[in-house]
């Protein structure tokens, strides 16, 4: 070996390799010689403390989404591995590359009872793509090109590596460190689809009367909305999306219906779903929510299915064209076809429909958003938001009360990933720190993150890191002092038999300013716009507590609480 480095050299080293300019983590005893390797070394990696290894995480995966490069968190072994896995199973599920590094007590004291031991291994391999617990150093390099290779190619996911604490201190040959740098970004080497499959995909979609694209979050992961743009446009098809697929297209695009489903959606845009005789999937999985349980498309309706993983196509209903592909290239090779047919002038009449289902729908939402009630109207909110954000605003929510009035009423002005929210698994508390990650790769938007107050409890404690980095976040807090969700669901599915979803209600202004945000309280409608304006123009982290009316008493855009 020449010139011999140890091992948490050679991470750090590697890391380097693939362009990592961000890590998000948090400190531990078996994190030593990495965060000393971080230390000594020169690089062009900033390290960012985070308070919780599930925030750092989310910071990770907000991080990949808005970069298209993976997103780099850890922590150290025991508490630190359980806690970061929260954030690795919803990128994996939600398809975006996330890297989960947690260092891990020393290989030489496996099965002596150390403290804080935990087979990570078995731990993360339900919920990574990929995963190892790295044995010896010589392996270092080697493993994390794996990693990166599994991350980015085919569809997205996460990755977790363990880092033992002795193997930190063990030779790694230099002359191994390197990396593709295809394997930098996601998605890498996409695939195109097979011969003849662009053909068979138009062919059925022209011979449909009033065919519908629905698009997830594989459009925009694949950067795919110009050549989606061009087909629908020239087509003139109706597109419809899932939450994950919005950015698909402007939703002020003349074609866009918006969201439908379950969450979300509206009665207006669920009529596209029951109206279209061929419905074609873009990316999306077809799942629960999208097809608010499988109630549209109908058994028997024609499907046309494009997805770059192969398992989605013909899991949840039998297609009738299959297109394997990255879905930027499969659209291309279907305009191509077009072009080559010179087709493209007939109408499906989509845009007509679209501006038909969207006036309705708007016409019922400006009613409640010009509401003086108070407690103030999550519609309000959402209105006021639109009227003051600036177009290339990167917006998060928790899943929670404000994410379907979010996704059924605000209208994004740019395709791409400006909405981000942790639709996979749901779990709250993600919009508080996967707003840092956010920010940390697109600087230069304004970053917008929306939950309840019930979420705002569960990470509340990086209000600290986003202080640290003066990120000029702007948080609105949604605050009902419930679980709103569930307290909305105990009325519709349990005869309002409400148990155990209320809490005291805590004044999230004052804690965010005792951390040293600038902060308002807003229980007077007339002054939301007002405050909003003021939040978002400050040159720091800000947050807005609104007083707003519980969700169980509300017009929620939610396709089970609509009777």
């Amino acid at each position: 070996m020449s010139n011999e480095m140890n091992g948490a050299d050679a991470f750090v080293r590697m890391l380097e390799a693939h362009k990592v300019r961000h890590i998000f983590g948090l400190c531990g005893d078996t994190s030593l010689p990495l965060y000393d390797s971080l230390r000594g070394l020169e690089h062009e990696i900033t390290h960012v403390l985070t308070r919780d290894e599930r925030s750092a995480a989310y910071m990770a995966d907000a991080y990949a989404r808005v970069t298209g490069r993976p997103g780099v968190c850890e922590g150290p072994s025991g508490g630190g591995a359980t806690y970061i896995l929260p954030g690795l199973i919803e990128a994996s599920e939600s398809s975006y590359a996330v890297l989960g590094i947690t260092t891990d007590i020393s290989v030489g004291t496996y099965g002596k009872y150390p403290l804080t031991e935990v087979d990570q291994e078995a731990l993360m391999a339900p919920v990574t793509k990929w995963n190892t617990v790295i044995k010896q150093s010589a392996h270092i390099p080697r493993m994390v090109r794996a990693a990166f290779r599994a991350m980015t190619t085919g569809r997205s996911g996460a990755a977790h590596l363990g880092l033992p604490y002795d193997i930190q201190y063990d030779p790694v040959d230099p002359d191994d460190i390197w990396a593709d740098p295809a394997h930098t970004t996601y998605p890498a080497y996409p695939a195109a689809p097979a011969p003849g499959a662009a053909e068979a995909a138009v062919d059925a979609i022209l011979t449909a009367k009033s065919p519908l694209i629905v698009c997830g979050g594989g459009v925009v992961i694949a950067g795919a909305w110009d050549e989606l743009d061009r087909l629908a446009t020239r087509l003139d098809i109706p597109v419809a999306t899932s939450i994950s697929g919005q950015g698909a297209l402007a939703e002020n695009h003349p074609n866009a219906v918006g969201v439908v489903g379950s969450n979300g959606g509206t009665g207006q845009t669920w009529e596209a779903m029951e109206n279209a005789d061929l419905v074609i999937f873009m990316g999306c999985r077809a799942g629960s929510t999208t097809t608010a349980r499988w109630e549209a498309p109908k058994p028997g309706s024609r499907i046309v299915h494009f997805d770059s993983d192969p398992m989605v196509i013909g899991a949840n209903y039998p297609a009738e064209v299959g297109v394997v592909a990255d879905l930027r290239l499969a659209l291309a090779a279907v305009n191509a076809v077009l072009d080559a047919r010179d087709q493209g002038h007939d109408t499906f009449g989509g845009a007509a429909a679209a501006a038909d289902i969207k006036r309705r729908k708007f016409e019922a939402f400006h009613k409640l958003a010009e509401s003086d009630a108070a407690p103030i109207l999550p519609e309000r909110v959402i209105a006021t938001l639109q009227r003051v954000l600036p177009e290339d605003a990167t917006i998060l929510s928790d899943p929670g009360t404000s994410c379907p009035y979010f996704s059924a009423f605000y209208e994004l002005p740019k395709p791409g990933r400006y909405f981000i929210t942790n639709r996979a698994h749901g779990a709250l508390g993600y919009a508080m720190s996967a707003a840092l990650g956010a920010w940390y790769g697109r600087p230069g938007s304004k970053v917008v993150a929306m939950m309840g107050d019930g979420s705002f409890g569960f990470t509340v404690g990086e209000l600290e890191t986003i202080c640290r980095a003066r990120a000029n976040i702007t948080y609105v807090v949604f605050s009902n002092a419930s679980f709103g969700w569930i307290k909305a669901s105990q009325k519709d599915d349990k005869g309002a038999r409400y148990h155990n979803v209320d809490f005291g209600r805590v004044d999230q202004a004052a804690v965010a300013a005792a951390y040293g945000v600038k902060s308002w309280k807003v229980e007077d409608p007339a002054a939301l716009e007002g405050v909003l304006r003021e939040a978002i123009a400050h040159d720091g982290p800000t947050l807005v507590d609104v007083i707003t009316q519980p969700l169980e008493q509300a017009a929620a855009p939610v396709r089970r609480w609509m009777g």
